[in-house]
């Protein structure tokens, strides 16, 4: 990794981090995003993605320092040798999710995520779904709440939430989890090779309205959506020595 020495550093809404963000840009060169060799985050997980989806394509990578709630991809706060930490962080590189889409109008939407697409239905009737893996039905109905695509790295997020497997980030795999299952009622999902492409149908669409979210973009009453990995692209995250992303997710599978 390549020295990084022009640091830009952004901030979610607390005041926490705004603080934060005015001491560190003060005691270290701090520049244009454009011109950053690297983006230091501080806030939350929420701000990573932000910061990610923020600056796709761009290459550069991203430092984040915990000053949110949640913290899972972010390192530990501290103000003081933040030069040598960032010499000395290890990189995760992930791949984001291309979600393609088709509403009710027959009008398409892309969007990219780096932890899941998810489908989720829009009022009190279950959604009515059909699956199927690049191009052959595996499902002619699921009756749910929903469906969930996720990456490795976000896994551990709305995927484990709903009863869906922890992935290691370097595992060649995507997770296709339910969101309460209805019919069949045993079905608990599958792991899928990273290069599948999933297509996901809407039944009765008019009658079970289904929307379709990549992170935090959302498109409504959708009839169709395929997801496929997008590895045109490479996102770039940083951590301290020991606390890698491959570490936090291993540590996740047998923390209580």
């Amino acid at each position: 990794m390549g020295r990084l020495e022009k640091i830009a550093f952004v901030a979610s809404s607390a005041d926490e981090a705004r603080a934060a963000a005015e001491r560190l840009s003060k005691a270290y060169p701090n520049v244009s995003p454009e011109e950053a060799d690297v983006i230091v985050a501080l806030g939350g997980d929420g701000l990573m993605l932000q910061s990610l989806h923020r600056f796709m394509g761009t290459a550069k990578p991203i430092y984040g320092m915990n000053r949110g709630s949640v913290g899972f991809l972010m390192n530990d706060f501290r103000e003081d040798a933040l030069m040598e930490r960032l010499q000395a962080a290890h990189r995760s590189v992930v791949h984001p999710l291309l979600m393609v889409v088709r509403d009710i109008d027959g009008v398409s939407h892309t969007a990219r995520a780096i932890n899941e697409v998810s489908m989720l239905r829009q009022t009190h009737q279950a959604a009515k779904l059909a699956i199927s893996i690049d191009g052959k039905e595996r499902l002619g109905e699921l009756i749910a709440d929903g469906i969930l695509v996720a990456t490795p790295a976000g896994s551990t997020a709305y995927n484990l939430s709903v009863g869906g497997p922890i992935l290691p980030l370097t595992a060649p795999l995507l997770a296709l989890t339910p969101i309460s299952a209805f019919r069949p009622r045993r079905w608990r999902g599958a792991l899928l090779p990273n290069h599948a492409r999933v297509g996901i149908e809407v039944k009765e669409a008019d009658f079970r309205p289904v929307s379709a979210v990549a992170d935090h973009t959302e498109f409504r009453r959708v009839t169709h959506v395929e997801v496929s990995m997008d590895r045109t692209l490479d996102l770039v995250m940083l951590h301290d020595p020991g606390h890698s992303l491959d570490e936090r997710i291993l540590h996740e599978q047998f923390g209580v």
